[in-house]
């Protein structure tokens, strides 16, 4: 075969993706894209400077995302183009002929104009298909790096020469001296012409081609990723397309593939070579030539790569990661204003580790809240697995573990990204007295420092105890640091569950105003004990065996602990947080555009009576003679500290004298309050 015949032959390109690219996707998928499939600009670069046998590449990085300001000044851009698809069978069917015409007639459009002329690094586009299978962490993809066809092959009219060759040693540094002179104008010069002159070689941009001296002989150059001794690199076949289009010529072209390598700190170009070329002219042709392009994959066929991170990641990154896709998908149809970070950056206080505060932990974690703390002074006994989710038979064994440190445990096992601590002590209550030895009062001050400093610590407190009087000093302690509390109790087929008003310094003082029941602000909604006229005592007094032990439908502490969790989120989506009103006369649709929170009604109570299936969402107001969160009981608690706390835990009665109580019974009469009953109908009392 003669050299004229010869067709010349490409080194293709072969994609190299950093491996921070998947998880940049990922981030990007989840947080911004979501659904839309729409193609997205990238920014990829290739590198004539790679040591002998590193095949001809394509880079794309982590930040490919951000434009091309990243890329550093002697590397060549390559704009890029991605559609990352929503399902795994769109990607595989998507139709590929369609989509490399489509990218290759922007090439074609940007010759025929002549802005490839002024912007050369258009001629380098790729396209990246993908799919991000983003629960098992595997990543489909595609490259294409489409080449434009000439009507007739491209022939060799004589064998590839090395630089040194063709050019004497001065001549090639004069080269690589103007090459670093112009791209000091223009960076990024990915192609040029190389202009001789005798023996003098000038460079120049492409947009100067029409201004040369008739007499110069022209070279087309091109920074050249190829390391190949005999053969191009990919960017020359639509460089060649360029010429072949605006400057066509009868006689055979030369070729300049400038290579610039530096090897054990010395630089060099000697290894470039000068292709001689038979270039068919492309001046007459109007539609877009036919095109080239897809990347062959690791079994050398045309074909999709897959990649499997599952395997290299971090178990515990992994496990938060899959924990907030769950999460984020919410934010991709239903609901896109959802304030995740928020959640996820609660502390959480659980007062109880039993039946309620397991599940509310487990219900805590599944909405991605990183710090959960947990306080109970009980062991696990036999009773507790079957009911109280995260203990195991063994923890029960040997007298049983401490139930709050083995909760925080367990947890963590479930998931690895929680922050979470438990803490073994008792609450003092009001009606179990103290006793007077010294040991007896230093503990007591010290459960009382303990539980003051949790609190204050925390954002959110939710009341998880068995009896009624354990919950008076939490709720004491909140209302005055103003944290918002979630209260949960159960009956035998009955449950509560109920968020305190939240108090504001400007509240304080105004309970005896008028409001409006339907609607009532948030700082005004009562307490756990606002509704009661006695101070809580101690109700574990003479108590038999069913009236020991939490007695209740096993599903119910379920379904209290997800209310009490959720309505915990859908206060902190609220626009006023924990002081968002109570509106009772709202419907309870969480589409209803008229309701504030993202995610629907932040009533004041939810009221469960689980033999009729039925749910009320009561609300009522702040007592202004609460033995808990009165404005009364809060002065007497920052005034005198320890020693209020201790009166109201010896003498119950002190609460109800402090709190206004006392006075209050005085002042009524009992004997003509007509109670009325479910049914409505009406009971005198005598």
């Amino acid at each position: 075969m003669s050299e004229g015949s010869v067709q010349l032959q490409f080194a293709p390109f072969s994609s190299a993706l950093d491996a921070g690219f998947w998880p940049t996707l990922s981030k990007k998928k989840l947080e911004e894209y979501k659904l839309d499939d729409q193609p997205r600009d990238l920014h990829g670069y290739y590198y004539n400077g790679d040591p002998d046998g590193v095949p001809c590449r394509l880079c794309v990085e982590y930040n490919a995302f951000e434009g091309p300001g990243h890329i550093s000044s002697h590397l060549f851009p390559s704009p890029g183009t991605l559609i990352n698809f929503n399902t795994l069978n769109a990607f595989r069917e998507i139709d590929k002929k369609n989509v490399l015409e489509q990218s290759a007639k922007q090439i074609w459009d940007d010759i025929k104009s002549g802005k490839a002329i002024t912007e050369p690094f258009l001629l380098s586009r790729f396209m990246l298909l993908t799919f991000c299978d983003l629960k098992k962490y595997h990543y489909h993809y595609w490259f294409a790096f489409p080449a434009l066809v000439t009507p007739e092959p491209v022939t060799v009219h004589k064998p590839a020469q090395r630089i040194t060759d063709v050019f004497t040693s001065n001549q090639v540094k004069s080269l690589q001296k103007e090459y670093d002179s112009l791209v000091k104008t223009v960076p990024h010069l990915g192609f040029f012409l190389v202009v001789q002159d005798g023996n003098s070689i000038k460079l120049q941009t492409l947009d100067k081609a029409n201004k040369v001296s008739k007499k110069a002989k022209v070279f087309y150059g091109f920074c050249d990723p190829c390391t190949l001794s005999e053969h191009p690199g990919w960017p020359l076949r639509n460089y060649l397309a360029l010429i072949a289009s605006k400057w066509p010529s009868q006689e055979p072209i030369s070729i300049i593939c400038y290579r610039d390598r530096s090897r054990e700190g010395q630089r060099s170009c000697d290894h470039s070579i000068v292709l001689v070329l038979n270039l068919p002219s492309m001046t007459d042709m109007k539609e877009c030539p036919k095109c080239v392009g897809w990347e062959r994959n690791q079994k050398n066929k045309l074909g999709a790569r897959t990649v499997d991170l599952s395997s290299s990641m971090d178990p515990n990154r992994l496990a938060e990661s899959s924990v907030d896709l769950n999460l984020k998908l919410m934010r991709w149809r239903l609901i896109q204003e959802l304030d995740l970070e928020k959640v996820q950056q609660t502390k959480c206080l659980l007062l109880g580790a039993g039946t309620l505060g397991c599940n509310v932990a487990r219900c805590l974690i599944g909405w991605g809240v990183r710090t959960v703390t947990f306080v109970d002074n009980s062991t696990v006994s036999y009773s507790n697995p079957v009911r109280q989710s995260l203990f195991e038979f063994e923890d029960s064994q040997n007298g049983g573990k401490p139930k709050a440190a083995t909760a925080a445990e367990k947890l963590k096992k479930i998931f690895p990204g929680v922050t979470s601590s438990g803490h073994q002590f008792s609450i003092p209550m009001p009606g179990h007295a103290v006793g007077k030895s010294e040991a007896a009062l230093k503990q007591v001050q010290e459960d009382v420092g303990k539980l003051e400093a949790l609190i204050e610590s925390h954002d959110v407190i939710y009341l998880l105890m068995d009896t009624r009087e354990s919950r008076w000093l939490p709720t004491l302690i909140a209302a005055s640091k103003r944290k918002l509390v979630v209260n949960a109790a159960l009956g035998f087929d009955t449950y509560l569950v109920l968020r305190h008003g939240l108090k504001t310094d400007e509240s304080e003082g105004s309970t005896a105003s008028p409001v409006n029941l339907a609607c009532i602000p948030g700082h005004r909604l009562g307490c756990y004990f606002c509704n009661d006229v006695v101070a809580p005592g101690n109700s574990t007094r003479d108590r038999t065996l069913d009236q020991q032990c939490t007695v209740s439908r096993p599903g119910l502490s379920m379904v209290a602990a997800a209310l009490a969790v959720e309505l915990m989120v859908s206060l902190l989506q609220h626009p006023n947080g924990g002081h968002a009103a109570a509106d009772t006369s709202a419907k309870d649709d969480h589409l209803n555009a008229s309701l504030i929170s993202p995610l629907g009604l932040v009533p004041h109570q939810i009221r469960g009576f689980l033999a009729r299936f039925h749910t009320i969402l009561p609300a009522s107001l702040a007592f202004n003679k609460c033995t808990a969160c009165s404005e009364s009981v809060m002065s007497g608690y920052r005034e005198q500290g320890f020693n209020f706390l201790l009166k109201a835990f010896n003498q119950p009665s002190f609460l109800e004298d402090h709190s206004g109580l006392t006075t209050l019974h005085q002042e009524i009469d009992y004997s003509e309050i007509i109670a009325f009953s479910d049914d409505e109908s009406v009971k005198s009392t005598e």
